[in-house]
């Protein structure tokens, strides 16, 4: 396995930062987030909201066509490889999703995340329905998947809690039928400790070929210490260290080695128990030590 760091979770570096830090510890790869995340008004982004607002080592969509040659040789300078880039354009976007390809390609970077619509927002339905959205959704992948035939790349659906493909089982119904040449799915640890778990072999099984990537990151879900009006308690996730979220890491990796899947691991870590730095480096340092590294 190949390990890289997704720059969502490494908000408070420049891009060079990122990739000369990372170089530097030892990490295979990096993948890059790409999306429009500075606050139009200039506001200053809370600490807790940094990985997704204003975030430093992003590059801003908005001109990302101008960027590709300076991404490169950032990335190329470090002696880092890309395990993929982390787009934002949803599926029904078409223009953004033939930008974000066509980056890709450009960089030789192979793949990239296209996003998924979300059926309800803080419990809200969008106003489609599952099946309404599903279908859409399906077409506009269709459309995704025959220009990423084109450009020699891989478009990926990941598993993300509230979208119409929380599950391995629901992802798989969404790309069945379709090239996994140039199509794929991000199985999310930490994701699906939210949403969607499934058994992870079985998961990988029933997504055979078109099991592309893994994220990996943890979570826990904390007792608010609220209650609803009918006196049930109420709970929420929030993110955890690799070690000691809800979700075993090592048994994960052991499962995804038994699969035989020998891509990349791409950390995001969005805790805040250790400083960035150490963050990521103590990342490496126990991934190392539950997939030793072999001659």
């Amino acid at each position: 396995m190949k390990f890289s760091v997704f720059t969502a979770s490494t908000p408070d570096w420049t891009p060079s930062q990122a990739a000369e830090t990372l170089a530097a510890q030892g990490w295979d790869g990096i993948e890059w987030r790409i999306v429009d995340d500075r606050p139009a008004d200039g506001t200053t982004v809370p600490a807790e909201r940094a990985f997704w607002a204003g975030n430093e080592s992003t590059w801003q969509y908005t001109g990302i066509t101008d960027q590709v040659g300076e991404i490169a040789r950032i990335t190329d300078g470090a002696g880092l490889a890309y395990s993929g880039i982390g787009g934002y354009q949803q599926a029904s976007d078409h223009e953004g999703v033939e930008t974000m390809l066509r980056v890709t390609s450009e960089l030789g970077a192979r793949q990239v995340r296209v996003s998924m619509p979300v059926y309800r927002q803080e419990k809200t339905r969008t106003g489609e329905t599952y099946p309404q959205l599903f279908d859409r959704t399906r077409a506009d992948l269709e459309w995704a998947v025959s220009r990423a035939a084109d450009l020699g790349v891989k478009a990926l659906v990941e598993l993300h809690h509230m979208t119409i493909t929380p599950s391995a089982s629901a992802a798989l119904r969404l790309v069945d039928g379709l090239d996994p040449e140039h199509v794929g799915v991000i199985h999310d640890l930490g994701n699906l400790v939210i949403e969607g778990h499934e058994d992870h072999l079985a998961a990988f099984e029933l997504l055979g070929p078109y099991l592309a990537h893994v994220h990996v990151k943890n979570a826990r879900w904390v007792d608010t210490g609220d209650t609803r009006a009918d006196g049930s308690s109420t709970w929420q996730h929030e993110w955890a260290p690799l070690r000691s979220g809800q979700a075993s890491v090592s048994a994960y990796l052991d499962d995804l080695r038994t699969f035989g899947y020998d891509g990349w691991v791409t950390i995001e870590d969005f805790s805040t128990d250790l400083p960035l730095a150490e963050r990521t480096a103590d990342n490496l340092a126990y991934l190392r030590s539950l997939v030793p590294v072999t001659a």
